[in-house]
């Protein structure tokens, strides 16, 4: 048989001759093999591989897979990589268009032509050892983006689609003596590819290892197993049903527990009496020793299995496992990294490492199988997941809404062309992945509306395995309920999950995405997380998404940056939506982790003025195991730290006294709990979990400070005093000098521009979703041209010289804002602002006073929420203390810049030079700080870290707030009102500032 290329546009193309799918267990030929986890049955292809790239499939090389047709003049392409990050073609970052969108006039049913790219492989091999007598040899790729047809020894041997499952093909009726010539030809879109429209880079090429895999003559195939638990949990039974090829038998010895016996139906099984149960708490893994024998009693195989003993599954009309009802604190991942989706076993355990120690249980693999490892280490490290089969086709699920297509042509929708591939790819995931004890959900795909072809599909999944099927597209098209056993929202506001579930009890209900962490964002996502303990048929959600997807690249100066959609001169695309991560682009965690952490903390902790509560929200873990340590601060000193005793359950709660009492005159305490001893993901000492009481106790008050001299000159209003001098102008509006200390010149010249109020902040990517810069846009307007109204008002008022302006806001309609100086003669400046908005004008992005020093005074100090950065509705990882910073570091490098860097709770900060000079801050109750080496404007008019100015300045904006950033969805959700400033009032703000030597 021959490859036929033009059926690739043909949907029901799906494979040919390709190995049907079976467990992802790995065989060795021995114990001592299997020790050392060396098989001698694989043979690695990855490294180095012969390449020609085409644009189209009719520009591809014809007969190359030939033995005698040239290629040692055609590139060189290592393996695992995508070709668009090798120097061909180009990435392209698209949402919900289809990459070729406006390019080609084409439907379902037909693939791209014009530009297509074709990757055509070569690598030559010999075998390490000759095949033995009944040996078969298969070649596996495991990730070909997004179809593959092979030849051996120019033997056409088959083709597969769905990249991010096994594609395996028998090669043993073609292998010669010597050197043998395998080839490929990797294909970009095939019409499979209009239901791979995923929310990603739109990538081609070998992008998983590619493995020859020899199989010898008795082989166990596939194992499938199963762990039956007890209703009370004292007893299970382990179940391994084997496929066998060739004449011979299986044995089986679960560790610590005995021998499997061979049932009447050729099933092994063994019960385990007091079983350890996997759980993500406690990840307990039983190894399975497995031996495959021929008839003659020869050792064939050896396998290692691990095995985790649990139960999920809706139980009581709730999701339970090991009988309790669980809450998923999750997060959608997409494999990417700085290798698009080449990742590596490492970078794979990093990510869970980090997920662990940030208190997330449970991962979606949105929206296609991972690789193996993954698996192997959600097992091991304890992780919930939902496993998301290879679908989306957004794409034309829009095409539906916006009337192009009627519901009948929805794909794959009732299509019956589209049943074979949806099959074969849930078979593909389902298959492989069985075995994991970290799997708790099958899901059928993402945003691909609904249909019988999905209804079919989570009948088949129900048909091979007793795990709950999850789909959420049945929320837009409710015609087949049947195709998912819970209920699966996206971006569903909490107060409406709410309200949803007060009339709808039949189900249980998560967010498979939710708290869109797209570029500043994660605010307010404490009331999604406290409504799954209240109402127990809500189980929680996956934050969307754990990473940024982002090219690393260099600007035409030389510069690094990470780039997004467009900025590989791609069209179609979808420009920043890729930086949704709560992690950066190289996995380094955004601040915004100190949210999650807190947030999905399972202990909750209240602390008050001489106890703390602890509600223990873990299932299968007592406070007891973890170290609570209690730590009394003042301004960033401590105190007293004591450790206290805690035995809560799992569910209870407990009450319990601080070790030391008012007395020592603190103003914060801390209550942590810890890791007695290290784990795999975390050092002794790990904090999982910690709560703070900020106690009512004011700083010390200022001590009285004698009058200064005011000069009230014709153009300008001077404010002197032994060591510093302030100079207000009538002319430009404002304090144009503020001179401190003790130098030939007058001191040290603090400012360099005449401070402003200001409204306004670069958009964050949450408001460019709602359209802030067109609805607030006047009050940019405010901020960059406010005007004085006239001279300043000038008086002795007691010990102060007083200095008031008005001006004028050029909005439509305008507004007034009154900056009032009140300076005593030590130099410390009393600053109030009001501002009296224009009628109807929609609430300030903040408000604030901006001003700016020369950029050599880059050392902040505060003290107040830290250390990350931190806003109104995204605190509750902060904790009161006293940090420090360089300035030059405080803007955060969201891929796109944008309001960033500030702090809430700040009592002080100051803003000095290296040798100590600047100014000090201070509130008398708290305000938010901001210090930056860019203004607002700037921060907002560039599309990347790197297109920011060079740093000429520190700017600093202490404010009396800044709108919350947000975060239920990133295209119209905005800021909740509590996290808003008032909308149409009168707002006043006072902070003050000195000088420091």
């Amino acid at each position: 048989m021959t490859f036929d290329p033009t059926r690739l546009a043909d949907p029901s193309f799906v494979a040919e001759h390709r190995l049907a799918p079976h467990s992802s267990h790995r065989w060795f030929a021995s114990r001592t093999e299997a020790d050392g986890g060396t098989s001698s049955f694989e043979q690695d292809l990855n490294g180095t591989w012969k390449f020609h790239y085409a644009k189209n499939p009719a520009a591809a090389p014809q007969g190359f897979e030939a033995p005698d047709y040239p290629t040692d003049d055609w590139d060189d392409i290592p393996v695992p990589a995508h070709l668009q990050l090798q120097g061909y073609d180009r990435p392209q970052y698209v949402n919900t268009q289809y990459p070729w969108d406006g390019s080609e006039d084409i439907w379902p049913g037909e693939m791209p032509t014009r530009f297509n790219p074709v990757g055509s492989y070569v690598r030559h091999f010999s075998l390490d050892r000759p095949l033995l007598d009944g040996e078969r040899l298969a070649v596996r790729f495991d990730g070909a983006e997004s179809a593959v047809a092979v030849w051996l020894n120019g033997h056409y041997v088959g083709f597969g689609t769905d990249a991010f499952t096994p594609s395996e093909f028998d090669l043993t009726e073609h292998l010669v003596e010597g050197e043998n010539k395998l080839a490929a030809q990797v294909y970009k879109w095939t019409g499979q590819s209009w239901i791979e429209d995923q929310d990603f880079f739109r990538f081609s090429g070998l992008f998983r290892d590619v493995v020859l895999v020899r199989r010898p003559r008795v082989h166990a195939e596939d194992l499938q197993l199963t762990t039956d638990v007890s209703d009370d949990l004292a007893s299970a039974v382990v179940r391994l049903a084997v496929r066998l090829e060739g004449d011979g038998e299986v044995r089986a010895h679960l560790h610590g527990v005995g021998d499997l016996t061979r049932g009447s139906d050729g099933v092994l099984a063994v019960t385990v009496d007091s079983p350890r149960l996997w759980s993500a708490e406690h990840p307990h893994l039983y190894d399975l020793d497995i031996e495959v024998l021929s008839a003659d009693g020869a050792l064939t195989e050896v396998i290692d299995q691990r095995v985790g003993i649990r139960r999920f599954g809706i139980e009581d009309g709730v999701l339970r496992i090991n009988g309790s009802r669980v809450v998923f604190n999750g997060v959608n991942r997409h494999e990417f990294g700085l290798r698009g989706r080449v990742m590596t076993f490492e970078q794979t355990e990093a990510d869970i490492q980090l997920m662990k120690a940030a208190n997330i249980n449970a991962v979606r693999t949105s929206h296609y199988p991972n690789n193996t490892w993954f698996y192997d280490l959600c097992d091991e490290y304890g992780l919930y997941v939902i496993d998301e089969m290879n679908l989306e086709s957004h794409g034309m699920w829009d095409a539906v809404r916006r009337g192009r297509v009627s519901e009948a042509d929805a794909v794959p929708g009732d299509l019956p062309q589209w049943r074979d591939t949806l099959l074969a790819r849930a078979a593909g995931m389902l298959e492989r992945d069985k075995n994991h004890p970290s799997i708790v959900m099958w899901s059928c795909g993402n945003e691909s509306y609904g249909g019988t072809n999905l209804r079919d599909v989570a009948a088949w999944f129900r048909s091979r395995d007793t795990r709950p099927v999850q789909y959420e597209g049945i929320h837009f098209d409710p015609r087949h309920p049947e195709t998912t056993d819970v209920v699966s929202h996206m971006y569903t506001f909490a107060a409406d999950v709410e309200e949803w579930l007060r009339t709808h009890r039949d189900k249980p209900f998560i967010l498979c995405e939710y708290a869109h962490a797209m570029g500043n964002s994660f605010g307010a996502v404490d009331r999604y997380v406290d409504l799954a303990y209240r109402e127990p048929l809500f189980q929680g959600g996956f934050i969307w998404d754990f990473a940024d997807q982002a090219i690393a690249m260099r600007d035409r100066h030389g510069r690094p940056f990470f780039g997004y959609g467009g900025d590989s001169q791609e069209a179609p695309h979808d420009g920043d939506f890729s930086g949704n991560g709560i992690l950066f682009a190289d996995h380094s965690p955004k601040p915004l982790v100190q949210e999650v952490r807190a947030v999905y903390q399972l202990l909750r902790i209240d602390v008050r003025a001489d106890s703390f509560e602890v509600e223990n929200r873990f299932l299968f873990t007592g406070t007891g195991e973890f170290e609570c340590v209690v730590t009394a601060e003042d301004e960033g000193v401590v105190l007293a730290e004591a450790t206290v005793a805690t035995d809560v359950a799992p569910g209870e709660t407990g009450t319990f006294e601080l070790p030391f009492g008012a007395e020592l005159g603190h103003r914060s305490i801390e209550v942590s709990f810890r890791l007695r001893e290290a784990t795999a993901w975390a050092p002794a000492g790990h904090e999982v979990a910690s709560g703070q009481a900020v106690l009512d106790r004011p700083l010390p008050g200022r001590r009285p400070a004698p009058a200064p001299e005011l000069i009230d000159g014709i153009h300008n209003v001077g404010v002197r005093g032994p060591g510093f001098t302030a100079l207000f102008s009538k002319i430009q509006g404002g304090l144009v000098s503020y001179r401190y200390g003790s130098s030939g010149d007058g001191g040290r010249e603090l400012l360099r521009a005449v401070p402003k109020p200001n409204f306004w902040h670069a958009p964050t990517s949450n408001e460019r979703g709602w359209g802030m810069p067109a609805r607030d846009g006047q009050w940019l307007l405010a901020s960059r041209y406010a005007s004085p109204t006239g001279d300043p008002v000038v008086r002795m008022d007691g010990d102060h010289a007083e200095v008031a302006y008005t001006y004028a806001l050029p909005s439509q309609p305008a507004g007034e804002c009154d900056v009032v100086y009140r300076v005593d003669g030590e130099g410390r400046v009393d600053v109030s602002l009001t501002v009296r908005p224009g009628d109807g004008l929609p609430d300030m992005p903040e408000f604030g006073l901006m001003l700016e020093m020369d950029a050599d005074y880059g050392e902040l100090t505060w003290y107040g929420d830290g250390p990350e950065e931190c806003y109104v509705d995204r605190r509750a990882g902060a904790r009161l203390g006293v940090y420090s910073a360089r300035v030059e570091e405080m803007l955060t490098p969201y891929i796109r810049p944008q309001e960033a860097g500030s702090r809430t709770g700040v009592r002080w900060a100051t803003v000095t030079d290296a040798q100590g000079a600047g100014l000090r801050f201070e509130c008398d109750g708290a305000m938010e700080f901001s210090a930056l080496p860019w203004t607002p404007f700037e921060v907002e008019n560039a599309l990347h870290p790197v297109d920011l100015p060079p740093i000429q300045r520190t700017v600093l904006r202490p404010a009396l707030m800044r709108r919350g950033v947000g975060g239920d969805d990133t295209w119209g959700a905005m800021t909740h009102p509590e996290y808003r400033l008032p909308e149409g009032e009168e707002v006043e703000f006072r902070f003050s500032f000195r000088g420091l030597r």
